[in-house]
């Protein structure tokens, strides 16, 4: 027999283990734990390799140094006291152990033990590690193992003391003996673990081995049903001559006297004081002793599965401390076997789901094996969206082009000519179940987005009806126009025009002549020498033309233009219409030196023009008394109380009920309101442009964003700690370098529990610049606060760029609830946004909810938190805290014992508050 001497001159006797036994139980241990280890000796040389799959190995090996390993082994191995360690290692995820194996008090070996967590999943983690292992089983390994290794090397220890000694007395032979034969008892019943025999089958040869070693009479797993009334028998050992007790007894019996052990071990001999009832029914069984095991379920709801019993029938039998350890070992290797088993159905069931979601979600998915080529999966989409290309073999050269030379997840775009489709390409490398080195690529149809996508292209820098140059290409070009005037210190103009009674024409005539009208116009003021690329449509009936610089010479000339053009009349509908315009002119950079200073000015002498009579060209003025100053008249107000500590300002607040839990307040949304004391109540829609148009809005939105934060913590302490405020965030806050530090100064400066605030981005604004907005909102996301989509169903975004957004909340514009009751289409939107954010594990919120017959048709939709005027609308903070706050348990019928235990809320419940 091979041997390795694992001792060295620490132990008086040298003592050799077989080494193929040694290999086979730490390979046995690596597979069955998910844990990597090797053996040192009592001289710190490495007697076995570490163990487990070479390519994780591999990687393992270098997250821990040998300064650590040999830290761990002198540690141990000099202790009195310690017989086992656990260290942390660099990477947060990665524990390194030391299990010392001592004889007489002396270390002789020392196993090192490597683990991955998975319960650990940060920036410090080892990541993308498939074989992890949960702590408290870490921690459970490592006591088994060191009571197999203890067991085994004591017991080979004494083997070896009692051949030296066999000399000197009979009673160490037969020791010795024993000791062997329960060794190979105890490898038997290890062997089990790694069975792959039927449960029943294994409990059967358990016991068997444990009776016969034990030399008992009977050996019973015994199992009670869920419903406890009755008995299921899971293995059985009988001893020679022995008649089994299955059958023989009521069950009631059974059941009633098995359960007095409870939910811990149980050791009855024939001096242990029982009931008077339990002491009759075991000797009328002819039992005289016996040890109850019990076995639990998994963990988090750990019970009592079943129980092992071993009983004798010898008169006068007392259990040494010996043997009620072996049976201790044999039920926990029992329990293992449970665990391991209860585990693997559990993966089988959980691949079948798997396999079930994937066949349902809109993704084709596929895996392939990078070694033979063979398709290991595929869903049910992608077989059906490609069976003659899986067919044909051309799948390869379709979708993994950009992955064959890369080690790394590629994400990326494909256009297959042949269909006119294009798609959205992932390819990962993964592990797959039996741990080789698979390809799983999916492969998401973004054709009617792309197509989508060229047209917004094409609309992106041009007006899709006149074909001139759009707004956001007005103001691009204008700031270079500015630049170039101030660098050659020379005069540009910008006339800003609006059509006088465009309405009478699109009325009188109907739209289709009027869209006409404004193809033709477009085409004439295009066509004029010296600003024939620079002619915008910004909307509507308004156009703006630049004159830059290096065409003021022709300034006149151009005006004259414009005259002669709108001087003629317009052939429409078989008939001539006349249709002049309103023209307001500023020079820059004289009288405007950026881009939103030039255009309001222009817009400015445009207004006037009009208040003129029309058909007339205005100059821009400082000194003119226009109607149109009066938004520099809201403009000198608005930062005359920015400045006055936004005395002026108000926050007030909006409630969000829970209606599936009672018509419980959730918290509210802040608004904010402007009584300025020149103007008079201004309309947010008024001021709020206006504020983000004047830079004004980061210091107000903080404002709000400070207030509402106070407000919601002094709820939190007021016996609503579940309250939660969302407040609105602007595209300029947004945008600002140092929005997160805001953020987090005004969370620390109020003292709010983040979890308590909302966020609220706008659709459109998300998806504007996503790169730029996922970063933005990921680096808030980790202050602990949550994000909501405002306004969804509005913009354009598509459901790749919502799963991209680390959002908890989407809240459905209004537009969509105004008809909600009548309108299909409207409940069908709101019905598919509620199973698309069930799909993303986010809330949904419904806003504009006014009637009952709209709140009663989301009734059957998956919807539970609610806005609108039907339940209350804005008010000031002090009123909502009067009504939510202070008296809210008496006006919301809140069930009894709501609130005292919140134990006895819902998981769903708990998701709604927390």
């Amino acid at each position: 027999m091979e041997t390795v001497n694992v001792s060295g001159s620490a132990l008086a006797h040298k003592v050799d283990i077989d080494a193929k036994w040694l290999q086979n139980l730490q390979d046995y241990y690596a597979r069955m734990s998910n844990l990597f280890l090797f053996l040192l000796n009592d001289e710190g040389q490495q007697v076995t390799a570490l163990s487990g799959d070479r390519v994780l190995v591999d990687r393992l090996v270098p997250a821990i140094s040998d300064r650590q390993i040999k830290h761990v082994y002198e540690r141990l191995m000099n202790s009195s006291t310690e017989d086992q360690i656990v260290e942390d290692t660099d990477y947060s995820n990665v524990k390194i152990a030391g299990i010392a194996i001592k004889v007489d008090g002396i270390a002789a070996i020392c196993w090192i033990v490597c683990a991955v967590l998975e319960e650990i999943n940060d920036d410090d983690s080892l990541l993308n590690f498939s074989v992890k292992i949960k702590e408290a089983d870490f921690i459970a390994s490592l006591d088994f193992l060191r009571l197999i290794s203890t067991k085994v090397y004591k017991t080979t220890y004494s083997r070896a003391d009692a051949l030296a000694e066999s000399v000197k007395s009979k009673s160490a032979e037969l020791q010795m003996m024993h000791d062997l034969r329960k060794s190979e008892f105890m490898t038997d019943i290890v062997s089990l673990l790694d069975s792959d025999e039927s449960f029943e089958e294994i409990c059967s040869q358990m016991v068997t081995y444990v009776g016969r070693f034990s030399d008992i009479a009977h050996a019973y797993v015994l199992r009670i049903n869920i419903n406890g009334t009755g008995i299921d028998l899971l293995g059985e050992y009988l001893k020679e001559g022995r008649d089994s007790l299955h059958g023989i007894v009521k069950v009631d019996d059974v059941i009633k006297h098995i359960k007095i052990a409870g939910d811990k071990p149980m050791v009855i001999s024939y001096k242990t004081v029982l009931e008077k009832e339990t002491r009759e029914w075991f000797s009328s069984l002819g039992i005289t002793s016996c040890v109850i095991i019990p076995v639990f379920t998994s963990k988090p709801n750990r019970q009592v599965a079943m129980y092992v019993v071993f009983a004798d029938d010898a008169p006068g039998r007392m259990w040494n401390s010996e043997e009620i350890k072996f049976f201790g070992d044999a039920g926990r290797i029992i329990q293992s076997i449970l665990e391991k088993r209860v585990q693997k159905n559990s993966l089988a069931s959980s691949y079948k789901s798997l396999e079930s979601i994937l066949d349902n979600v809109g993704t084709a998915i596929y895996v392939r094996d990078i070694e033979s080529g063979q398709i290991l999966f595929a869903n049910r989409l992608f077989r059906n969206s490609f069976k003659d290309e899986l067919e044909n073999g051309m799948i390869e050269r379709l979708f993994e082009k950009k992955a064959e030379n890369s080690n790394r997840s590629v994400s990326s775009e494909v256009e297959y000519a042949d269909r006119r489709r294009w798609y959205d390409l992932n390819n990962t490398y993964i592990r797959w179940v039996d741990g080789r080195r698979v390809l799983l690529c999916s492969i998401f149809d973004i054709t009617d987005k792309k197509l989508y996508q060229q047209k917004i292209e094409q609309q992106a820098n041009n007006d899709f009806l006149t074909g001139l140059y759009n707004r956001m290409s007005c103001e691009r070009d204008l700031a270079k126009f500015i630049d170039g005037a101030k660098q050659s210190n020379s005069k540009g103009a910008l006339l800003y025009l609006d059509l006088d009674d465009f309405k009478h024409i699109n009325d009188g005539l109907g739209h289709q002549y009027g869209d006409v009208l404004l193809k033709a116009i477009s085409h004439c003021l295009s066509r004029i020498d010296g600003v024939e690329n620079s002619c915008y449509r910004m909307g509507g009936d308004e156009f703006i033309i630049i004159i830059p610089h290096t065409s003021m010479g022709k300034f006149d000339a151009i005006i004259e233009e414009i005259r002669v053009v709108f001087n003629k009349p317009w052939f429409l509908k078989g008939a001539d219409y006349y249709c002049t315009t309103s023209m307001g002119i500023v020079t820059f950079p004289d009288e405007g030196d950026t881009v939103q200073d030039v255009i309001k000015k222009a817009d400015i002498a445009m207004y006037e023009a009009k208040r003129g009579g029309k058909n007339r060209t205005a100059y821009y003025s400082d000194s003119r008394d226009s109607d149109s100053n009066k938004r520099l008249d809201m403009e000198k107000s608005m930062r005359e109380a920015t400045t006055s500590d936004y005395k002026e300002f108000e926050v007030y607040y909006q409630p969000i009920i829970d209606t599936q839990g009672g018509g419980i307040c959730t918290g509210a949304e802040a608004l904010i309101r402007w009584n300025s004391s020149e103007l008079g109540f201004v309309s947010p829609g008024d001021f709020i442009p206006l504020a983000e148009y004047l830079g004004l809005i980061n210091p107000i939105g903080n404002y709000v964003l400070r207030e509402a934060c106070l407000a919601c913590k002094h709820w939190n302490e007021s016996g609503h700690p579940y309250y939660k405020v969302n407040v609105n965030l602007s595209v300029v806050q947004l945008l600002q370098n140092d929005v997160v530090e805001t953020i987090e100064n005004i969370i620390k400066e109020t003292g709010i529990n983040p979890r308590n605030l909302t966020l609220e981005v706008t659709e459109s604004l998300a998806i504007n610049d996503m790169e730029r907005m996922k970063r933005i909102l990921s680096s808030i996301k980790k202050l602990g606060v949550r994000i909501a989509l405002d306004d969804f169903g509005t913009g354009y975004s598509s459901l790749s760029h919502i799963r991209e957004i680390p959002l908890d909340v989407i809240k459905v514009d209004q537009s969509f609830v105004k008809d909600l009751a009548v309108d299909q289409y409207a409940q069908a939107f709101v019905r598919m946004v509620g199973e698309l954010a069930e799909a993303l594990e986010v809330k949904i919120c419904v806003e504009g909810i006014e009637t009952e017959e709209q709140l009663r048709v989301l009734d059957d939709m998956n919807i539970r938190l609610i806005q609108g005027f039907y339940f209350d609308k804005p008010m000031r903070r002090y009123v909502f805290e009067e009504k939510y706050v202070v008296n809210c348990p008496d006006q919301m019928n809140i069930p009894e014992g709501f609130f005292d235990p919140l134990q006895q809320l819902t998981n769903e419940d708990r998701s709604i508050l927390y």
